[in-house]
Order: C-alpha cells, then structure tokens, then sequence
C-alpha cells in the first residue's frame, strides 16, 4: 500500500529539524515516505530524499513557496526560525507559515516555544506568544505548543571564553535554568508529530532541575581543574562587558536577557510533562556535560 506524505518538518536542515527527522524514522519507526522536509534550501536535505523523505523547498519570506509546501499535509512541526537581526521579522515569517498552513487544510500544528512565553525576560519572547496566539486565532483544528527550555548545549556559549579568562560574569544571580539536551527536545517534536492527539494542548518541557551559574561552574571547575569565579552584574553592567569585548550591542543586550529570565525564574521547571509526552526521562544535564561539554572545554586548552 502506498504511503502517503503528511508529516511535514520545516526548518530540516537545521540542528534541531535533523534531530526530528532522525526520531521520527529511529525512534519511533514512522516510514519515511510519510515524512515531507521543507528548508529554504532544499539541496542541504540530500541524504534524507535518498531515504525517502519528500524534499520541499519552503521559504518564510516568499508566501508563494509555501502553498506548495504544505500541500496535502495533515500535521506539521513549525521549528521556529533564528531570523533575530530585524525586529519582528521572525514574528512575520511564522505568522505566514500559519496561513498558508491553514489555506492548506493543516490539521494539527506543533510549534516550537519559549516557556512564559507572555511574560518572559528573553527578548525574543514576544515573537513567541504572538506566534502562539496566531495559531489560537487560526481555524487550525488542532495544536501542541511545546515551550522548549534552554538547550545543554547553551552553556557552551559562555563557558569556553570565562574559562579562559577565569571569570564567569553572569546577571542570573541565583536563578536556575532546567537545561534539556536539543536531542530530547527533538524527540518530544517527533512525538508530537506522529501522535493521534488531535486537540490543543501547551507543554512546558524542561530538564529533570534547575541550574545555577554557581552550580554549572562548579561541574566545569571539576571536569578541567581550572578556577572559574562567578561574577554577579547587573544586565546593564553584562551588556557594557560584552560590547567592550566587541560584540554589538543588540545582540549583547538578547544574551542579557537569557540570564535576566533565569533570575526572574522563567527557566526553571521540571521534566514531568516531557516525561508524559515522550515516555522517557531527558538525559541528566550531568550526563550531558560530561559526555558532550567536557572534550570541548578540555581542549580548549
């Protein structure tokens, strides 16, 4: 019997649709002629037309891509984009992607979020809750909006360039982040994704406990030998450090705002609802770190 292809993942060709891509037909067996993968350039997604999958180009920016796109695609998985150099830009790219799903006769939506997303620091969460609210407002009969916490692999922002200079100047205070690996995260996405559920639902997921600066410190302190201070400044004082060191200032002032959310708490959770979703408990962040953060901090030298 022929399958037919109305599972779509946009965004393929990044780290997290790859990871998606890769759970759907791994983990959970979903025959990959079911699989459409859309990219704005569909040449990245090679191996996956060799395995099956049907490749789509999709392109937020040019509406007149998506019609076509989406065609005959039942449940979708809306990974959010990282156009963050103009403001609102990427508000406008997902709200396109919503109409034209919606014209298309999409029946479900999972979404890719932010938790708080209507009262978080992070300055990018408004792009997220408007996001959130044109997918409520669409005649899509059906979604799952899953509020993604702050990837492991954050912490390999910071932590290289503090370990060098010995200081970790952080405006989180003792506010923890509940860090979950971008492969779990991926796996709740293709969850969601091949599920019967057909109602509407919004799941925060995070990693098994929050995390403070102080704490992750200490976990590279051990893993190298190295000193690492951690030096509590304000979010002003964060930016005017990170814009002597050259970067511009608004990309200095949205990493800012990452630690000013884990101090107003908005990163902090536990993993019970991706539990529920998945079946399966995140990888501890202490696994993570040590099997992925600790090769590259050690050779860093």
């Amino acid at each position: 019997m022929t399958q037919t292809a109305d599972l779509l993942v946009t965004g393929a060709s990044g780290h997290l649709g790859r990871a998606v891509l890769n759970h759907l037909i791994g983990t959970l067996g979903v025959p990959a002629a079911r699989i459409i993968a859309t990219s704005r350039k569909p040449e990245d997604l090679g191996e996956w037309a060799s395995r099956g999958v049907t490749v789509r180009k999709a392109d937020y920016d040019d509406p007149a891509t998506l019609s076509a796109a989406f065609s005959g695609v039942k449940r979708l998985v809306l990974i959010s984009t990282d156009a963050l150099d103009e403001p609102g830009k990427r508000l406008r790219q997902h709200k396109a992607a919503i109409e034209a799903a919606d014209k298309a006769g999409v029946q479900h939506i999972v979404y890719t979020s932010l938790p708080d997303a209507e009262t978080s620091a992070v300055s990018f969460a408004p792009d997220h809750a408007g996001t959130e609210a044109a997918i409520k407002a669409s005649a899509i009969a059906g979604h799952t909006l899953l509020r993604n916490s702050w990837y492991s692999e954050n912490v390999l922002h910071a932590l290289p360039h503090a370990l060098e200079t010995g200081k970790w100047f952080t405006a989180a205070g003792k506010g923890g982040t509940s860090y979950i690996a971008r492969d779990d995260l991926a796996l709740a996405a293709a969850t969601a994704l091949a599920a019967d559920f057909s109602g509407k639902r919004t799941l925060s997921l995070y990693g098994a406990k929050p995390w403070t600066v102080d704490e992750v410190a200490e976990l590279a302190r051990k893993a190298t030998g190295k000193p690492l201070e951690v030096v509590q400044v304000s979010v002003d004082d964060l930016v005017r450090g990170m814009t002597g060191a050259g970067l511009p200032e608004p990309v200095a002032r949205v990493f800012a705002s990452f630690d000013a959310a884990a101090a107003a708490g908005n990163l902090a959770g536990s993993d019970t609802e991706f539990r529920a979703l998945t079946g399966r408990e995140p990888q501890s962040f202490e696994e993570w770190f040590t099997r992925n953060a600790v090769p590259v901090l050690t050779q860093a030298g």
